[in-house]
């Protein structure tokens, strides 16, 4: 992952008024637990106007989604259902040719009261005046716990020692 690509790809949402929160590694890292991650970890606000947005800001960038996925189609909460169940889909991943290190993935639901995450979620800059929000510790102990593959599992033991069983509450 580059920080140039993060940068840019929040100013490009932040710019296009795309409310998300960073999920994932990158998360992992802003509650303290330094490592390396590949991919940013984007959940949204899936209001189809907010995932048109979302994919334009993401196409001025060269991102393109990996799949053969319209904003339209994504944008669709049925068409959407269908692929999380027929498809065991869980993200959408897109790439960029200029932004070959920093692929993006955007979850295909909001795994979480996506309102209050919004306005509870802690919020740095990863430039000036380019804010991003990362989910709270709390969910992110719950998404990583829920997902158990070894990696989110080993990230749940670090922010543990980190943070200390308050950390769940």
């Amino acid at each position: 992952m580059r920080v140039a690509s993060v940068k840019a790809v929040a100013r490009a949402l932040n710019d296009a008024g795309v409310p998300y929160i960073v999920v994932g590694g990158l998360a992992v890292n802003a509650h303290g637990y330094g490592r390396l991650t590949e991919d940013l970890g984007l959940v949204l606000k899936l209001a189809p106007e907010h995932v048109r947005a979302a994919f334009g800001a993401l196409q001025s960038l060269g991102y393109e989604p990996r799949l053969p996925v319209t904003a339209k189609g994504f944008s669709d909460p049925a068409m959407r259902a269908r692929w999380i169940a027929e498809k065991g889909m869980m993200v959408l991943n897109f790439y960029s040719d200029r932004h070959r290190e920093t692929p993006v993935d955007v979850f295909a639901a909001e795994p979480f009261d996506f309102d209050e995450e919004y306005r509870q979620a802690l919020v740095e800059e990863v430039a000036t005046g380019v804010p991003i929000r990362v989910v709270r510790l709390r969910t992110l102990l719950r998404l990583k716990r829920e997902a158990g593959r070894p990696q989110d599992l080993a990230d749940v033991a670090e922010l543990r020692l980190l943070h200390g069983d308050a950390s769940d509450g």
